[in-house]
C-alpha cells in the first residue's frame, strides 16, 4: 500500500501564519486540530477560507489540515487561504492561472507598523506647545 500523497503550503497575512497540508479526501477543513465552522464562526471569514478551493472547483476532492498561530481571527483567515493556494499549486501547476486571476498567490504585505520611541505610537507625536 503506497503513502497518502500530500501536498503542503505556507500562508501569511499580517502576523498570522498557517502552515497547510493538502491529501486526498472528502472535502474536511481542521483547522489546529478542530472543525473549520467551528474555529471561524463567522461567515465571511469561512467563505475567505474557502475561496481557493472555490476557484480552483476542487473543494470535495481535498482534505485540509492547518495549524495556524499568531495574529487574530481575520488574519488567520487569510494566511490559511495563502497556504491553501499555494499547497493547490505545488500539486497542479495548471492552476497557477484561475489563483493569479483572483489574487490568491499574492500575500497581503500590509503589516502593522512599528512604535516609534519618542512617541505615542507609530506615529502620533505628543501635543506641540509653542509656549
Amino acid at each position: 500500500m503506497e503513502a497518502t500523497e500530500q501536498f503542503g503550503g505556507t500562508g501569511r497575512r499580517k502576523r498570522a501564519v498557517a502552515r497547510v497540508k493538502l491529501t486526498l479526501g472528502q472535502g474536511v477543513i481542521t483547522i489546529n486540530k478542530r472543525a473549520v465552522d467551528e474555529y471561524f464562526t463567522r461567515p465571511s471569514l469561512l467563505q475567505i477560507v474557502r475561496q481557493a478551493l472555490e476557484v480552483t472547483q476542487t473543494g470535495s476532492r481535498f482534505d485540509v489540515s492547518v495549524k495556524t498561530e499568531g495574529g487574530g481571527v481575520a488574519g488567520q483567515a487569510g494566511a490559511v487561504r495563502h497556504g491553501i493556494a499555494r499547497a493547490l499549486l505545488e500539486m497542479d501547476e495548471s492552476l497557477r492561472e484561475p489563483l493569479r486571476k483572483n489574487g490568491l498567490l499574492t500575500r497581503d504585505p500590509r503589516e502593522k507598523e512599528s512604535k516609534k520611541y519618542g512617541r505615542k505610537r507609530a506615529r502620533k507625536r505628543f501635543q506641540f506647545s509653542k509656549r
